[in-house]
């Protein structure tokens, strides 16, 4: 069993496959990286898989995450590419589930969206990760391989909040002018990606999202909240472009509101953190213990 970009995430992921028994590599680059794999129990690969040869990515018959992230330029993934090509020179995995993002259906002015509706990305990163699902769409279709598509909202968790954005006192926009988002736990990404290995049918596309958005003002709120500190100053939308930085005004130029309906109904998720509220007070459970 192969994990392609195997962050956080996918050091998690291992550690619950190989739990179960199963043998698990972890391919990442850099030393901190590559320890934290063998930490969980994975073998540890060590691969710049946009440039270095390919050739001991052995993935015939395997199952695979492909937890990559593209390259950070332009509009294709010529990252997934590279792989691709592999798979037809080396041999094909049995099943991928890929992590794409919820970005590829582009500014929805607020509407709920999900998963028949069209996509339109217009941020470059969005861009890359469509090209990304429809080369293994393509791949699908020629292989006969099964592929499983997570569209996965904002992570959160203990160690993915913005605290340090806040710290800083970067402003978020007005409430009446803040656009809809939407977020999954961590530790519950972990278990769709788990739940879609084993049991979601091939050529399946998910939302991925506690159903429960919120704008993102709100989100910096709660979160300044639960951290103690200031809540972020507050800017109109119209001064977006002049004092939020190019990734930050790429989310504040989209909202939309995600429906995860499908997810918990086609493969039986219950959510551990349902609710952003649940995850933060988990959250200060973990500090508060951390204290004693």
């Amino acid at each position: 069993m192969l994990i392609l970009g195997c962050g956080s995430i996918g050091c998690a992921v291992a550690r619950r496959l190989v739990a179960r028994g199963a043998a698990v590599t972890g391919v990442a680059r850099g030393p901190a990286r590559l320890a934290a794999i063998a930490a969980s129990g994975a073998q540890p690969l060590g691969l710049d898989l946009l440039s270095d040869p390919l050739e001991p990515l052995i993935c015939a018959d395997q199952a695979l995450f492909h937890f990559a992230p593209p390259p950070p330029e332009g509009e294709r993934d010529e990252l997934t590419a590279r792989v691709v090509a592999h798979f037809a020179r080396r041999g094909h995995p049995r099943r991928i589930v890929y992590i794409s993002t919820t970005g590829v259906y582009g500014d929805c002015a607020g509407a709920w969206v999900d998963e028949t509706w069209p996509t339109h990305p217009r941020a470059a990163r969005s861009l890359r990760r469509l090209d990304a699902e429809q080369r293994l769409q393509d791949w699908a279709a020629t292989s006969g391989g099964e592929l499983v598509i997570l569209r996965v909202a904002g992570i959160y968790g203990p160690d993915r909040l913005p605290l340090e954005r806040i710290r800083a006192g970067q402003p978020t926009i007005v409430p009446e002018q803040a656009p809809w988002s939407n977020r999954i736990h961590a530790d519950d990404l972990v278990e769709i990606c788990l739940a879609a290995l084993d049991r979601a049918p091939a050529g399946a596309i998910y939302n991925v999202s506690d159903g429960h958005p919120s704008t993102m003002t709100d989100y910096f709120d709660r979160i300044s909240e639960a951290a103690g500190l200031p809540l972020p100053p507050r800017i109109p939308l119209t001064d977006a472009t002049t004092q939020l930085s190019p990734a930050m005004l790429s989310y504040v130029q989209e909202s939309r509101r995600l429906s995860n309906r499908k997810l918990l109904d086609e493969l039986g998720i219950e959510l551990r953190y349902p609710t952003l509220a649940a995850g933060l007070a988990a959250w200060r459970a973990t500090l508060g213990t951390a204290r004693e």
